[in-house]
């Protein structure tokens, strides 16, 4: 199966206008899949029921949050890991850096194995 691709045209980043504009290749996103449709789709392929498998994917939800929000990494096995991540102003002695100085957070994902072998040997459609 392939990646389905198309051109965007892009400016060049901090250039006023723009500059030189090129065009790059971009994913199609076809849909998305959420935590039902996971639930109808693992329920096909095991014999345990969408409730089980629901109760489950919703506790993983709320347990993997509760992990981040402690600065624990989340390892998903082969799916990967999450972490957080801060931004903050610099201060002139360690002392100045407190939770005051952290401007943004956000997570960062790391694919595991699985995920980097099937990019790794990804083919690309031009949509």
């Amino acid at each position: 199966m392939a990646i389905k691709i198309k051109a965007v045209e892009k400016g060049q980043p901090g250039v006023p206008g723009g500059g030189e504009k090129k065009f790059y290749a971009t994913p199609v996103m076809d849909g998305e899949l959420t935590l039902a449709g996971m639930t109808k789709s693992i329920e096909k392929i095991c014999t345990v029921s969408g409730a089980d498998i629901r109760a489950v994917l919703y506790a993983l939800v709320d347990v993997a949050i509760d992990s981040l929000a402690d600065g624990t990494i989340v390892r998903l096995g082969d799916l990967g890991s999450l972490r957080i991540t801060i931004s903050s102003e610099g201060k002139a002695t360690a002392e100045e850096v407190t939770g005051f100085a952290v401007k943004s957070t956000g997570v960062i994902f790391t694919p595991g194995t699985r995920i980097k072998e099937v990019l790794a040997a990804a083919k690309f459609q031009k949509q």
